[in-house]
C-alpha cells in the first residue's frame, strides 16, 4: 500500500515539475507565479530581509542561527543543506519540548522539500506541523502553515483542496487582523480557481483584491504583493491588467527605494512586453532590471532574457556585446542550483548565437560551450543535485546533436534521461525522450525513434492538464516545444502506415487538437464523458467519412476513415510553408473583388490534395457527409468551397467539422422539441457597423421556433446571464458581431454593453451546464469573423465551440453580407424544422439556396458558414 501511495504522489508531483521543466529547459529566465501567501513575506526569493523568525517563548531555545543558516542555504540554492538545517532544527526543538518552534521548523522544512519536488516528504512535514499546532495555535501561525499546505496541494494537482485550505487560512488571518495575509490568501485562491478552469471566478476575486491592496500604505509587503498579483493576472492571460499592476508594484518599490523589488518588477514588465510583442520596451525593461539589480544572480537573469530576445530579433552585434557582461556575472556566482540553471541558460543562448549569427567572437564555439557545460555538470555532481545535472547533461547532448556527433549525443541524452527518471522528474524525462527520438531518426533507427517519441508523447499526455495554467511565455512555448513532439510522432508512424500505426497516428493528432484547445483556454475543454465518433457513425443512418489532413514539415498527409473499413492514408509531398502559402492565398481569394479564375484554381489544388485521391471510394461507399478534423491553417478555409473542376464540394456532400473523434452525447434533433433564446444587435455599437437585417432574421426564427428575443438594449451581459441560468431552451442564436482569434482575449461576442470574450462566454455557458438545465443542442453565431492576419484564428472558433458545451455550433469564418446572412439563417431553420432534423444537411440546403441565387453565387456569401461538432 505504501508503494502505491508513493507512485500516486510521484504522478501528482509531475504537475508542478512540468511547468518548471519548460521554464528551465527552454531557458528563458522568466518570473513565474508562486503561491504568494504560502511564502513568508509573499515570496521568499524576492525579499532581502530574512524570513519571519521562529517564535521564541519561555523555555524555548535560540532559533536565530537556524533561521539565518536556512535562509543562506536557500538563497544560494544549496537545497540539500537547507533541508539538513531544518531537519536538525526539528530534532532540537523536539528535544527541548518546544512544540511551536518545532512546528514552524517543520513548516520551513516542507517548503524546502517543495523546492526540490519531494512532495511526499513535504506532505509529511506539513501535516506534522499542523498536528503540533492544532487545536490551540495562534491564528497567524496556523494561517502561515496552512498557506504552505495549500501551495503543496496545488503543486500536487489538488486545486479544490488548495482552495479550501486557503479559505481557511484567510479566515485565520482575518481573526489575527492581518489584512495583508488575507489579501495574499485571496490571491492564492485566484490561482486555485484558475487551475479548476473557473477563470471568471479567478478574475472576479482578483478584481476585489486589487483595490484593497492599493489602499495599503507603501511597504515591501505591498510591493511584493502587487508583484505576485500582477504575475497571476499574467498567468490568467490578461496581460494588460498584469502590466498595470506591475507598474504599481514598481512605483511602490521606487518610492521605498528598494532595489531588489524594483529589479523584480522591471524583469516582470520586460516579460509582459515581450509577450505583447513590444520588443523595444521589453529590451529597455531588461536593461533597467539588470542595471539596478544588487547581486550577480539578479543581474544575470534579465541579461539572459535580453540575450535571448536580441538573438530572436537577429540583433547579433548587440547580443555579442552583452556576452562579456553575462560572463562576468556568471563568474561571480557561488556553486548553487540557480547558478547551474543560469549557466545552462547561457549555454543554450550561445548555441543559438553560433547557429544563427554570421559574426560571433572567436572564443564562442561549440567546443568552448561543451567545456563550459562539462564544468557545470561537475558542479551539479558536487552539489549532488540530480535535477540540475540532468538538465546540464541533456543540453550537452543537444550540443553534440548540433555537431552531428550522434553517438555521443545519444549517450549523453540517455544519461540525462537516466538521471531524470531516477528522481521521477517527468517534466525533464519527456524532453530527453523527445531529444532521443530526434537523434535516433537522424541515425536511421526508426524503431528506436518511434519508441522514444511514444514515451515522450505518453508523458506529455499525462502532464497535459498542466499546459492550461502556464504563464504567457510558456504558453507560447507550446507551439515551439510541445507541438513538434506530436507531429514528429505522427510523421514516424506514417512512414510505415500499418493499421496499428494509422490508429496510433489518428490518436496522436486528435490529442494534439485537444491539447491546443486546452492550452488556448488554459482549462480543460471536455469534462464530460465523450462518445467516440466512430460509434456515432456506425449507429447513425447517414453515411459519413472522416478525413484527417495533417500538416507535416515535408508533406500533407491525410488519414481516411470509412464506415466499417480499416483506416487508410495518402499524402502529397509539399513543405509546410508551401501548404500555408497556398491556403493563405485561397482564403484571400474568397473576396468577390478578386479573380474567380485564381480562386477556382486554388480551390481545385486543395481539392486535389484532400479529396481527389478518394473520389471513387466516397462514391462507391455512398457517402453523404464528410466530417473534417482540420489541422493548422486548414481551419481558416471553408471545405465546402473546394472545387473539383465542375462543382463545389457542398453540391455533393454535407460537411461538418470536429476537433476529433470525441463528441458530447450526440443525438439527432428529429425527436427534439426545439426552442430558442435569440439575441442580436441591429444598431451600430462600440465601433461596429449596424446589422439592419438582423431584425428580419430574428423575427423569422421566432416564427419557426418558440423563442425568447433579446434585441439591442435588451441584449446585455446581465440578461444573457440570467436567461442562461433560468430559461429552458435548446438553441442559443446570437446574431451579432464577433471575432475568433488565437488569443482568448481577442475572441469575443458583442453585446449591447460590452464584449464577451471567449473565457467569459464559456464561463456563462458553463454555469448553465452546472445548473442541470436543458443542454444546448445548437449554438449559432451568425455574424462573426476570424481575426485578420492571424493564421491560427480559427482555433478560437473551435475552442469556443467545444468549451460552450453545445453539441453543435454554427459560425462564420468571415463577416458576411448582412442580408445574405439573414437569408441563410432563415433557410437553415426552415430546413431544420421541415427536414429530418439533420443539422449538416439543413445547413447544406441553406447554402445551396444562396448558391442558386445569381446575387449570391460567389462563395463569399455562402461558404463561411461552418458546422462544428455533432452533425446529426
Amino acid at each position: 500500500m505504501a508503494e502505491i501511495q508513493v507512485k500516486r504522489l510521484r504522478r501528482r508531483s509531475k504537475k508542478q515539475l512540468f511547468f518548471w521543466g519548460l521554464v528551465l529547459v527552454t531557458c528563458l529566465v522568466v518570473t513565474t507565479v508562486r503561491s504568494v501567501a504560502a511564502q513568508d513575506s509573499f515570496n521568499r526569493f524576492s525579499m532581502t530581509s530574512p524570513p519571519t523568525p521562529l517564535l521564541q517563548g519561555e523555555g524555548s531555545i535560540d532559533t536565530s542561527n537556524f533561521v539565518s543558516q536556512g535562509k543562506v542555504d536557500d538563497e544560494t540554492g544549496h537545497l540539500a543543506d537547507t533541508i539538513k538545517t531544518w531537519q536538525e532544527a526539528v530534532k532540537d526543538y523536539e528535544k527541548a519540548g518546544d512544540r511551536i518552534n518545532q512546528a514552524l521548523a517543520l513548516h520551513y522544512l516542507s517548503l524546502a522539500y517543495q523546492d526540490v519536488g519531494q512532495w511526499q516528504q513535504a506532505e509529511v512535514a506539513i501535516n506534522q506541523s499542523l498536528d503540533l499546532l492544532q487545536p490551540q495555535a495562534n491564528p497567524a501561525i496556523l494561517a502561515r502553515v496552512l498557506n504552505t499546505k495549500g501551495s503543496l496541494q496545488l503543486a500536487m494537482g489538488q486545486p479544490q483542496a488548495a482552495l479550501a485550505t486557503w479559505k481557511q487560512a484567510e479566515n485565520l488571518y482575518a481573526q489575527a487582523d492581518d489584512e495583508m495575509g488575507v489579501l495574499g490568501s485571496k490571491i492564492n485562491q485566484a490561482q486555485a480557481w484558475q487551475s479548476l478552469g473557473m477563470v471568471q471566478r479567478s478574475r472576479q476575486l482578483l478584481e476585489s483584491v486589487q483595490p484593497q491592496l492599493n489602499t495599503q500604505p507603501d511597504s515591501i509587503m505591498k510591493a511584493t504583493g502587487l508583484l505576485s498579483l500582477g504575475r497571476v493576472w499574467e498567468a490568467i492571460g490578461d496581460l494588460s491588467a498584469a502590466q498595470t499592476i506591475l507598474q504599481e508594484s514598481l512605483a511602490v518599490a521606487q518610492r521605498l527605494n528598494s532595489a531588489p523589488n524594483i529589479s523584480a518588477a522591471l524583469l516582470s514588465l520586460g516579460n509582459i512586453n515581450r509577450n505583447l510583442a513590444e520588443m523595444p520596451g521589453a529590451l529597455a525593461y531588461y536593461k533597467q532590471a539588470a542595471a539596478i539589480a544588487t547581486t550577480p544572480l539578479s543581474q544575470v537573469q534579465p541579461q539572459l532574457n535580453q540575450l535571448k530576445l536580441l538573438i530572436h530579433l537577429e540583433k547579433f552585434t548587440d547580443a555579442q556585446e552583452l556576452v562579456p557582461q553575462i560572463q562576468a556575472n556568471l563568474s561571480q556566482l557561488s556553486p548553487s542550483r540557480e547558478a547551474i540553471y543560469a549557466q545552462v541558460n547561457y549555454a543554450e543562448r550561445l548555441i543559438e548565437l553560433v547557429e544563427t549569427a554570421d559574426l560571433h567572437p572567436q572564443e564562442i564555439n561549440y567546443q568552448t560551450i561543451a567545456q563550459q557545460l562539462a564544468k557545470t555538470r561537475q558542479v551539479a555532481k558536487k552539489l549532488n543535485d540530480k535535477r540540475a545535472e540532468s538538465i546540464t547533461v541533456g543540453i550537452l547532448g543537444k550540443l553534440y546533436d548540433k555537431t552531428k556527433q550522434w553517438s555521443q549525443a545519444q549517450r549523453l541524452t540517455e544519461q540525462a534521461l537516466f538521471l531524470s527518471e531516477g528522481i521521477n522528474a517527468a517534466d525533464l524525462s519527456y524532453q530527453w525522450d523527445w531529444q532521443l527520438a530526434q537523434i535516433m531518426t537522424k541515425m536511421g533507427d526508426k524503431q528506436s525513434a518511434i519508441a522514444a517519441n511514444k514515451q515522450a508523447f505518453d508523458t506529455v499526455q499525462s502532464l497535459r492538464g498542466d499546459l492550461v495554467a502556464m504563464n504567457a511565455d510558456v504558453r507560447f512555448s507550446f507551439q515551439e516545444k510541445i507541438e513538434p513532439i506530436y507531429r514528429h510522432f505522427v510523421s514516424l508512424l506514417l512512414d510505415s502506415p500499418s493499421p496499428e500505426h494509422l490508429q496510433q497516428a489518428r490518436t496522436v493528432i486528435e490529442s494534439l487538437q485537444l491539447a491546443e484547445l486546452e492550452n488556448f483556454f488554459r482549462t480543460a475543454c471536455l469534462e464530460t464523458q465523450p462518445e467516440q465518433l466512430d460509434t456515432v457513425i456506425e449507429r447513425s443512418e447517414a453515411r459519413a467519412a472522416v478525413i484527417y489532413p495533417i500538416i507535416l514539415p515535408n508533406r500533407l498527409a491525410v488519414i481516411l476513415s470509412l464506415p466499417g473499413q480499416p483506416l487508410q492514408s495518402y499524402h502529397t509531398n509539399l513543405s509546410s510553408p508551401e501548404i500555408e502559402a497556398t491556403i493563405s492565398r485561397l482564403r484571400q481569394s474568397m473576396s468577390p473583388a478578386l479573380s474567380n479564375k485564381e480562386r477556382l484554381k486554388l480551390s481545385q489544388t486543395v481539392y486535389d490534395w484532400l479529396i481527389r485521391p478518394i473520389d471513387n471510394q466516397l462514391t462507391s461507399n455512398q457517402i453523404k457527409t464528410l466530417v473534417f478534423v482540420l489541422d493548422g491553417v486548414l481551419r481558416n478555409i471553408p471545405m465546402t468551397a473546394l472545387h473539383d473542376g465542375n462543382q463545389y464540394l457542398i453540391e455533393k456532400y454535407s460537411v461538418a467539422l470536429t476537433p476529433g473523434l470525441q463528441l458530447l452525447e450526440p443525438r439527432s434533433l428529429r425527436q427534439v422539441s426545439l426552442s430558442s433564446l435569440t439575441a442580436g444587435l441591429t444598431e451600430a455599437r462600440q465601433g461596429f457597423v449596424a446589422l439592419p437585417a438582423v431584425e428580419q432574421e430574428i423575427k423569422q426564427i421566432s416564427n419557426d421556433l418558440p423563442s425568447k428575443i433579446l434585441l439591442n438594449g435588451a441584449f446585455t451581459r446581465a440578461t444573457i446571464e440570467n436567461d442562461l441560468k433560468y430559461r429552458s431552451f435548446n438553441i442559443l442564436h446570437l446574431a451579432t458581431h464577433g471575432q475568433f482569434s488565437s488569443q482568448p482575449k481577442d475572441t469575443f461576442i458583442l453585446t449591447w454593453d460590452e464584449r464577451l470574450n471567449a473565457n467569459t462566454l464559456s464561463e456563462l455557458l458553463k454555469t448553465r451546464e452546472q445548473s442541470n438545465s436543458e443542454p444546448i443542442e445548437l449554438l449559432v453565431l451568425s455574424a462573426c469573423q476570424t481575426a485578420t492576419g492571424d493564421k491560427r484564428a480559427a482555433l478560437g472558433l473551435a475552442g469556443l465551440a467545444v468549451r460552450s458545451g453545445a453539441r453543435s455550433t454554427i459560425a462564420t469564418l468571415w463577416s458576411v453580407n448582412d442580408q445574405s446572412t439573414a437569408d441563410t439563417m432563415i433557410e437553415f431553420y426552415h430546413h431544420l424544422r421541415q427536414g429530418d432534423g439533420n443539422r449538416a444537411e439543413a445547413l447544406r440546403q441553406a447554402q445551396l439556396s444562396l448558391l442558386k441565387q445569381k446575387a449570391y453565387q460567389h462563395p463569399y456569401y455562402w461558404a463561411p458558414f461552418i458546422l462544428v461538432g455533432n452533425w446529426l
